[in-house]
């Protein structure tokens, strides 16, 4: 593989255990990780990339997204609805795709995360229409390049059993936990530097049986891969767990083995104080999704109050028929701002929020490899140019999330570069997304 020299970055944001900033900085990446870092590097065989004028920091991470969305933003009907509303608009729609729309609009999504910054993404695929797979996605962030960590979603309890899905859109619990088994065995690699992390996600406890959720922990853990699944995510959701389970959504999870350290709970608008502790004695992560949090009128995360008592934090940008953008860096600084809004101006810094935003995702996907630019980790890189209109007359241009772009310059994923020039250079995205926008047109049109 060919080694790569980032050459004299203004800032570099290492995000390392000592939370380094150098400036006049070089970081070499080879062999899929970093090298060296230190000024003045020999650029000797390498192929030299210029970051006057940039900002350097590790690759974004995303710890919860529904990729299949892509296809379906800014649908009528369910534009101004609750959570609840909201998918019962969209399970028809959805009942519609097959293998074409996954893989399409996945593509899409993970091309609009890759400009973002975002270097990993995992993904919660919990339905399988019309011959549908895990694969379809998995394809996608092959092609496009980026870290992924597709999760084996399912739903089982349809409406005629009191569930919110359709009846057909809903599986058997033996077919899915032979499923999972397949797919972890064919696509996971447990290694460090694995491009492709298998995770076991039934979709949330009003749309799984019990029985589902304890099984789904015991298969996961049998084959050593991570667990996922959306929790207290908003006011519905905390009153259906009260009347369906008798108790809150965290001691649900509890009873069921849905905590440790190899569980992440996306939302978590909800949790209550127990619930945090909890989770931070558990070393259970979370994925915060601030704008679809906010789209969704499900409230603000406490996620101040979550990061104080040490519990894991990540960011996702969850789906984009709920949020309906996949900007990673926009969803870094909502996060900021939201915990000022709910807790004062000084809740939350740019350089905390974007922690969150690399070395805090890595550690919800279990990926100590990853998120931070320091030598031996993975070579996962992202150049933010700030010499542009969004950072002119910014005092301290490494606080990005106050001044700076939301289009990265250039992206590297194990030292492979992704977008180059604020382009994606992996796949040919204006035909992408015209094959996207076609498939959109099909199904508005019934």
């Amino acid at each position: 593989m060919s080694h790569v020299l980032i050459q004299n970055a203004d800032a570099l944001l290492t995000m390392d255990d000592n939370r380094q900033e150098l400036s006049g900085c070089d970081v070499l990446l080879k062999d899929g990780i970093v090298t060296e870092i230190g000024q003045g590097l020999d650029p000797s065989g390498a192929e030299v990339v210029l970051a006057d004028g940039c900002v350097v920091t590790p690759g974004l991470v995303n710890t919860h997204h529904h990729l299949y969305q892509t296809l379906t933003r800014a649908v009528p009907g369910g534009q101004d609805a609750l959570l609840f509303g909201w998918l019962k608009t969209l399970y028809p729609i959805w009942a519609r795709f097959g293998p074409e729309e996954m893989r399409i609009s996945a593509s899409v999504g993970l091309a609009e995360l890759a400009l973002s910054g975002c270097s990993m993404s995992s993904d919660h695929l919990y339905l399988f229409p019309n011959g549908a797979r895990l694969e379809d996605t998995i394809d996608a962030a092959t092609e496009i390049g980026l870290r992924f960590h597709p999760t084996r979603g399912a739903m089982s309890i349809g409406e005629s059993a009191g569930g919110l899905p359709p009846d057909h859109l809903v599986e058997r619990e033996a077919d899915i936990l032979n499923d999972c088994i397949r797919v972890i065995d064919a696509f996971h690699d447990p290694r460090p530097g694995a491009m492709v992390q298998v995770g076991v996600a039934p979709c949330s406890p009003f749309s799984v049986s019990r029985e589902l959720m304890r099984d789904a922990a015991l298969l996961a853990r049998d084959k050593r891969v991570r667990l996922h699944t959306h929790l207290a995510e908003n006011e519905e959701d905390i009153a259906y767990s009260l009347a369906q389970f008798g108790c809150r959504p965290g001691q649900y999870a509890e009873d069921l083995g849905w905590v440790g350290d190899d569980v992440w709970h996306a939302h978590c608008v909800k949790l209550d104080c127990s619930e945090i502790e909890l989770f931070a004695c558990t070393r259970t992560g979370v994925a915060h999704c601030p704008c679809s949090n906010c789209r969704l009128g499900s409230g603000i995360a406490p996620v101040r109050q979550m990061r104080d008592a040490g519990v894991r934090v990540g960011l996702g940008v969850d789906g984009s028929a709920s949020n309906d953008v996949g900007n990673l860096i926009g969803e870094a600084r909502q996060t900021m701002l939201l915990q000022r809004v709910a807790n004062g101006a000084d809740a939350m810094s740019a350089r905390e929020a974007l922690e969150i935003a690399t070395r805090g995702g890595a550690a919800v996907l279990g990926r100590d490899d990853c998120g931070q630019i320091a030598v031996g980790k993975r070579a996962d890189v992202a150049i933010w140019d700030v010499s542009g209109v969004e950072s002119a007359g910014s005092w301290d241009k490494a606080a990005l999330l106050l001044a700076g772009p939301t289009r990265v310059r250039d992206l590297f994923v194990e030292g492979r570069q992704v977008v180059r020039d604020g382009q994606l250079v992996t796949i040919d995205l204006p035909r992408v997304v015209e094959h996207q926008n076609r498939l959109a047109a099909k199904l508005a049109n019934g």
